[in-house]
C-alpha cells in the first residue's frame, strides 16, 4: 500500500511563524511534526509515500534528502550518533513530491496524487497531526480494511468544546471501537452534531474515491473537501483510534504536544518538569 500526506496548507494560524516555513516543519519537542507522520507509515509498513506540498514547501523534500556536508561534518566531529540519526532520515522510505497548484481543499490535494496511486487502495496521513499507540493509526485502519474491503477512517470521541473545530460522523455501531458511517458533517455547531465523534486525519481509501473528488461540488471558496466526496461511498467505517492523537492545528495545541512529547523523554524530562513546578509557583 502507498500513502499520501497531504501538506500544502498556508499555515495561517501559525503566522508569522510560518511565513516562510511550512506548518508540518515545525518542531513538535525534536522533530518537524511530518517526520513524525512518515514515521508512522513506515510503522505501518509503508515505504512508498507521496507528499503533497506547495509554493515554498521546498524545506520538506530538503529534510528528507541527503545532507551530505551535514553528514561530511558530523563524521568529522566523531557525532557518529547524530550521523546515523540524519541518515536514517533520508532512508526511510521512498519519498515523491507533486505540488498542489491552487490551494483548492483537502480533497483536491488528494486527486492531486491519482496516477501515483495507479488504481490501488491507500492511506492518506494528514501532515498535521501525530498519533501514538502500541499498533500504529494507520497500521489499525489497515487491518480493518483487510478484514471489510472498505474505505476505513479514524475517529476519537471529542469534548464538546472541540466538536466544531472536526469532521463529525453519524454512524452505526458495529463493534465498541467500530462505526458503518451513515453521513459525515463538516464542523458542525455543537447542537446540530449528530454524535461526538470526529474524523482525525487518517484514512484507507479505495482508488474509487478519485472519480467521487471529482464530482465534488466546490464549496465555499471554491474548495473540494473530501468529507463529501466520502459521503457518496458505498460503505465506509469509521474506527475508534485506540491510543493517543496530537492535533497540530493551533499554536495552543501544538505547545501542548512539545511539552507532553518532552516530559516522555527521560534525557529531558527531570530538568522540564522542575522548570514547570517553578513556573506554576510564580502564577
Amino acid at each position: 500500500m502507498k500513502a499520501i500526506i497531504p501538506a500544502a496548507g498556508l499555515g495561517t494560524r501559525f503566522l508569522p511563524a510560518t511565513k516562510a516555513q511550512p506548518k508540518e516543519m515545525l518542531p513538535v519537542f525534536n522533530k518537524p511534526t511530518i517526520q513524525y507522520v512518515v514515521e508512522e507509515a513506515v510503522a505501518s509498513g509503508i515505504d512508498d509515500i507521496l507528499i503533497i506540498t506547495g509554493k515554498g514547501k521546498r524545506s520538506i523534500e530538503d529534510h528528507f534528502d541527503r545532507s551530505f556536508e551535514l553528514e561530511y561534518s558530523l563524521r568529522k566531529c566523531g557525532k557518529m550518533d547524530n550521523l546515523k540519526e540524519v541518515k536514517a532520515i533520508s532512508e526511510m522510505a521512498d519519498i515523491y513530491y507533486v505540488r498542489q497548484k491552487k490551494q483548492r481543499g483537502l480533497g483536491d490535494a488528494v486527486l492531486c496524487a491519482k496516477k501515483h496511486i495507479d488504481g490501488d487502495p491507500f492511506a492518506v496521513l494528514l501532515g498535521d497531526t501525530i498519533t501514538q499507540s502500541k499498533v500504529p493509526c494507520t497500521k489499525q485502519l489497515m487491518d480493518i480494511f483487510d478484514k471489510y474491503g472498505s474505505s476505513t477512517i479514524a475517529i476519537e470521541r471529542l469534548p464538546d468544546e472541540k466538536v466544531e473545530r472536526y469532521g463529525i460522523i453519524k454512524g452505526e455501531k458495529v463493534s465498541d471501537s467500530l462505526y458503518k458511517i451513515e453521513d459525515l458533517v463538516e464542523k458542525p455547531k455543537l447542537s446540530e452534531a449528530p454524535s461526538n465523534l470526529g474524523i482525525t486525519g487518517r484514512y484507507i481509501l479505495g482508488p474509487e474515491i478519485f472519480d467521487h473528488i471529482e464530482n465534488v461540488t466546490p464549496g465555499v471558496g471554491g474548495e473540494i473537501q473530501l468529507t463529501d466526496a466520502m459521503k457518496s461511498l458505498d460503505t465506509v467505517y469509521g474506527h475508534v483510534f485506540d491510543g493517543k492523537i496530537y492535533d497540530i492545528g493551533n499554536t495552543v495545541e501544538w505547545l501542548k504536544s512539545s511539552i507532553e512529547m518532552a516530559l516522555a523523554d527521560e534525557s529531558v524530562n527531570g530538568g522540564l518538569r522542575k522548570y514547570l513546578i517553578d513556573i506554576l509557583k510564580k502564577t
